[in-house]
This record gives C-alpha cells, structure tokens and sequence, in this order.
C-alpha cells in the first residue's frame, strides 16, 4: 500500500476507505486535511473552493454544508447526467468526503441553535444517499450552534458502520462546541468518549489541536492521541475556530504542536474566509509538516498522472 502522500489521481480511485485508512498511517503524520463550504459562492469565482484547497496542497477534501438530497456545489454546474461528488474527485484528484451531523434534539441548549437540513443530518437516509453520491470517507461532527452531542456521535458511528460496512472510512469528534451543554472547552474531550467512537467503528478520532479551543493544550491533545492509538485508531487534530485565517507565524505554531502531539491528520477548517481556510495558511501548514517537496509535488501534480 502507497503512502498517501505519494499517492496519485489513479491511485485513489482504486482505495476503499480501509486502503485510505492505511494509506494514511504510512504517511507518519504527513497529510493535510482543508474542510470547505460547498453552499457559499467560492472565494474565486472561476474554480470551486475544493478545487482551490486542492491547489494550496490539501490531500483530502471535506465538504461541509452540503445536503445529500439537494447535492450541488457552488461554482460548478453539472449537466443533467453528472455526479458533482464524481466530478469533484475528477476535477481534483483527491479522496472527498463529507460531514454529517449528529444533532442531539434532547441536548441542553447553552445557545439558540440553528436549525439542520434532513440532508445533513447524520441518519441512516443521508447515509444510504451520501454511499451512492460516491463519497470516499464520512465526518461525523458538528457545525457551532447545531446541538451535536458525543452521545448522538455514537448512535451516528454504528450507523454509518451498518451503512458503509467494513470497507468504509468514518471520522468522527468534535472540534468546538455545537452549543450544548457540559461539551465545551476541554469537555469536548474525555477517555471515555473517545473509547466509545472507536468501539462503534470509527476508524479516525477527530479532535481540536492544541492552542485552538481553551484547555486543548499540547500536553492534552498528545494524551488524548495516545489514548487513541492504543485503542488501534487514527488521530486528526483540527482547527474548527476560525484560526485558519489567522496569521502564518499561528498556522506554523499550531502545525508542530499537532505533530508532536502525534496527528496523523491534520484539519483546517473552512472560515479564514467564508467557505474555505486561507490558501496560503493550507500551503504553510503544509509545508509546516512536510516541507516544501512533498507541498509543491502535491500543488503541481496533474490529476492526469
């Protein structure tokens, strides 16, 4: 199995998620994640967001806000007969995958929450769509103001196992708040939460990195990934707090700190402007923790190899 770093358009196309799964753990903490808004005009108006996280050296693309059952992305049309998930995946030659939310409806309210289209809920219905939509991995986690909870994240983990079956790749955490109570800060986070998403068949534990949500320090997050790691899962530590549009000197920071926790994921998130992190943070995490060869071979490569 390639690493997924060197990895190409046509290498992708024959993983399932378990390939990608191990794909990844070759990389030793060399793959870099860009969460993007498929439901906002794109920053460029002449290419998709996910094209442009693409660009700036993303491996894995995350669309966010996006409804299975209306399935669009703004700044590409498709024709009557195409798949936009597989017209992404051509147009970047990158694994896609897609967040779905686990909305608690019983969850104490700590703030007036927003209301969650059926098509991004994380329900067996949006499950079912988004495997033939054609995604190559599912991200169960929560918008701010959505009402996810860690107990609902659990119910939506076995469902997506019974869904995508064996050969799927599911993450799942929280990298904020999603305006519940007692899940803030460093609640987000416990031992016991982290074991019950790995016993309901998550395959990736996703969790925000150091210095991004209060009481996440660098000595937490490395706790939290080991725990993980015994437990025979993968880590990805996150930016879900705007900070991807924060200064390089702060992406740099948060960058080492996540590889010394010990990621082997790394998330930015897609709000340095609205619907996508700003390119040259994801270029400059990248290089962060990989270097310049391995970020530019990434941005060069066409999808055609």
């Amino acid at each position: 199995m390639k690493r997924l770093l060197d990895c190409k358009a046509s290498d992708f196309q024959k993983m399932n998620g378990q390939d990608l799964k191990q794909s990844i753990r070759a990389c030793e903490g060399r793959v870099m994640l860009s969460e993007t808004m498929t439901s906002v005009a794109p920053l460029i108006p002449s290419v998709t967001n996910a094209e442009l996280a693409a660009a700036f050296g993303a491996d894995l693309l995350l669309l966010n806000v996006f409804d299975v059952f209306h399935p669009s992305v703004e700044g590409y049309e498709c024709n009557e007969n195409e798949s936009i998930i597989q017209k992404m995946k051509e147009l970047t030659g990158r694994p896609v995958g897609l967040n779905l939310e686990p909305v608690d409806l019983n969850a104490e309210q700590i703030e007036q929450l927003d209301a969650v289209s059926n098509g991004r809920l994380a329900t067996e219905e949006a499950l079912r769509e988004a495997k033939k939509l054609g995604f190559d991995f599912i991200c169960l986690t929560g918008n701010p103001k959505t009402g996810v909870t860690n107990e609902e994240t659990v119910v939506a983990i076995r469902k997506a196992r019974e869904v995508f079956g064996d050969e799927g790749l599911i993450i799942a955490g929280k990298m904020h708040g999603a305006g519940v109570a007692n899940e803030t800060g460093s609640s987000i986070v416990s031992e016991d939460a982290l074991a019950r998403f790995v016993e309901a068949g998550a395959d990736v534990i996703l969790m925000p990195a150091p210095g991004t949500v209060p009481g996440i320090t660098l000595d937490t997050a490395q706790k939290y990934v080991r725990f993980v790691h015994s437990k025979g899962a993968l880590a990805m530590l996150t930016i879900g707090t705007s900070q991807e549009g924060a200064d390089e000197a702060t992406i740099r920071q948060i960058a080492l700190n996540s590889k010394m926790a010990g990621a082997d994921i790394y998330h930015i998130g897609d709000t340095g402007y609205y619907g996508i992190a700003v390119p040259e943070n994801i270029m400059t995490y990248s290089i962060a923790i990989r270097g310049r060869r391995h970020t530019y071979v990434r941005m060069a490569a066409s999808v055609k190899r």
